[in-house]
């Protein structure tokens, strides 16, 4: 059985290659918890400062397949309730990564495909997909996704995306912001390869994963808990050693060091 997740790393990107594409990377139990796996070792891996997920095939993921379909409708409430947090687990393990993670849509991202990619910090899609959360039209209901997508989007295009089920062509999706940028799919590989590179070059690792921790964070709390919380993070992030060293090189007119390690 071919493994349902290609890893593969190049300095300090690690890319997760979703591997089913037979079934155009829809999502099932065993590629929810290969792809956890996957991304619990790279949180472990310190030398790593981006992932990049993406699709084998000519998709990116069109969600559930068939035979998962068919065991949600035999299943009882407790094996649907457990199946249901396995991907809410999956999502949110994406969304709090301390590593940034780019979702490389190289073709159609649907239900909890299109889930998948809207977690992610940043995400690239070819010009000739479609996206989006057809769940209703199936009498289902796009429940676990729309946590995410309500601070994403807003109410308002979160609405039009899931009460209609309507995909979207990738340009519509930019607009809306649902995914980060469009390319041909002839650039996209390169597209990505420069953000994660440049992620990697040019940005503080503790510095990001304290930033993704405080976007996570903020949305839930009020005023006055989000700006105690800021000043408290904002002490914080000065006494680390990744602020002290970069202020120290930038008086120094020198380039930080995870700037130096990623050239040497």
């Amino acid at each position: 059985m071919p493994n349902l997740i290609q890893t593969s790393t190049d300095g300090l990107v690690r890319t997760l290659r979703l591997n089913r594409p037979d079934k155009r990377n829809a999502l099932n139990a065993e590629l929810v918890t290969a792809l956890k796996n996957d991304l619990d070792a790279a949180e472990e891996d310190a030398s790593l400062r981006a992932i990049v997920l993406t699709g084998a095939g000519s998709a990116f993921s069109a969600g559930a397949d068939l035979s998962s379909l068919r065991a949600m409708r035999e299943a009882g409430p407790t094996a649907n309730q457990k199946d249901s947090r396995h991907l809410a687990e999956l999502f949110r393990r994406i969304y709090q990564s301390s590593i940034p993670v780019i979702a490389k849509v190289n073709g159609h991202a649907i239900g909890g495909g299109c889930g998948l990619a809207s977690v992610c910090d940043f995400a690239y899609v070819s010009e000739g997909a479609r996206l989006g959360f057809s769940e209703v039209r199936i009498g289902f209901v796009p429940a676990i996704v729309m946590v995410f997508l309500r601070r994403k989007l807003g109410e308002t295009q979160t609405r039009n995306l899931l009460l209609r089920g309507r995909l979207v062509d990738a340009s519509r999706a930019a607009e809306m912001g649902l995914v980060t940028r469009v390319v041909s799919e002839d650039e996209l590989d390169e597209a990505v390869g420069n953000l994660a590179h440049e992620l990697a070059r040019e940005t503080s690792g503790s510095a990001v994963a304290l930033t993704k921790q405080m976007l996570a964070r903020v949305p839930g709390m009020g005023l006055d808990e989000a700006l105690d919380y800021a000043v408290q993070m904002n002490a914080f992030a000065r006494g680390t050693d990744d602020c002290q060293a970069g202020i120290e090189a930038f008086l120094n007119d020198e380039d930080p060091p995870w700037k130096q390690e990623a050239q040497g």
